[in-house]
């Protein structure tokens, strides 16, 4: 996960925005509680995100209490309990953040030294949930075979990110998971693994770094790319926006779901047209995070 899943906030209900931040400090509360301290640093909305879905598929009633934190000592703030779904999911936090820095690592990235903050943290990812640790594992270097064979299908260079979404909501919902719940992560897996891609677009071109979509359309900057492969694209990212929504619709929940659903079919496709139709700054599209309308289909 890489801190692109967030919901649509113009159309977020106050309670919506209230528990999604409740369920973000009850995952760095699950973290420390998991992997220690240091891996608090990693901490994501992606996640929160899954604990949100996790919580309300499980039948797991939120707990959740006004208290302090060592970033917010003055004002007591919501935070929601750090109960085992949270404590597991901070693990899959800690996990995604070392194996990427890792990855950063065998790329030549500064970035990559800070690997070893989540290093105890995963160790003990590990030894609590060693079936995430070996699906995270075995994804990641799934994923660096594709790219060291320089892969040049969409398709499947997002196959390994998928897998990896779909397996670890497996563990995590135990006998909740079903055929709508995996293919729901699944296509969310996919989508983030394909964003990705989209918005390291120039970065990525510039220092050499593989991305499936230069390998495909092989054009210098994003949005000439965009412009080259729109039609394709747009139909990949339609397919997974209606894979997340038919399989949603599949989902039985146990309490209201909004925060969930605003972040599906609204935040979700909300990310994908900004960083779709966001130019480059080096190019005549417009300036780097400028917004276009999407084009009808």
């Amino acid at each position: 996960m890489f801190g692109y899943i967030s919901p649509d906030t113009p159309y977020l209900f106050k309670k919506d925005e209230t528990l999604y931040k409740s369920l973000y400090c009850g995952l760095c509360k699950g973290i420390g509680a998991g992997c220690g301290l240091a891996a608090r640093t990693a901490l994501t909305y992606d996640v929160a995100f899954m604990s949100a879905l996790v919580h309300n598929i499980k039948g797991e009633d939120v707990k959740i209490e006004r208290a302090r934190c060592f970033l917010h000592l003055i004002k007591k703030r919501p935070i929601a309990a750090a109960d085992e779904t949270t404590v597991a999911l901070g693990c899959v936090n800690t996990a995604l953040a070392y194996f990427k820095l890792c990855d950063d690592k065998a790329d030549g990235d500064k970035k990559g030294i800070l690997r070893h903050l989540y290093k105890k943290g995963y160790k003990k990812t590990l030894k609590k949930f060693p079936e995430i640790a070996e699906i995270i594992k075995r994804q990641t270097e799934e994923q660096a075979k594709l790219e060291k064979a320089n892969c040049v299908v969409i398709d499947m260079a997002a196959e390994p990110s998928a897998n990896m979404l779909r397996d670890i909501s497996k563990v995590v919902l135990k006998e909740f998971s079903n055929a709508a719940t995996e293919n729901l992560f699944y296509a969310i897996g996919k989508w983030v693994y394909l964003i990705d891609a989209l918005d390291d677009y120039d970065k990525d071109v510039k220092k050499g770094k593989y991305n499936v979509l230069f390998n495909v359309y092989g054009e210098k900057c994003k949005a000439e790319a965009v412009k080259k492969g729109e039609k394709e694209l747009t139909f990949i990212f339609d397919i997974l926006f209606a894979e997340m929504r038919d399989n949603l619709f599949k989902i039985k929940f146990n309490f209201n779901h909004d925060l969930t659903d605003n972040i599906i079919l609204r935040g979700i496709p909300l990310k994908t047209r900004t960083l779709f139709y966001g130019g480059c700054a080096k190019c005549k599209g417009g300036k780097k995070g400028e917004k276009h309308e999407q084009k009808e289909s």
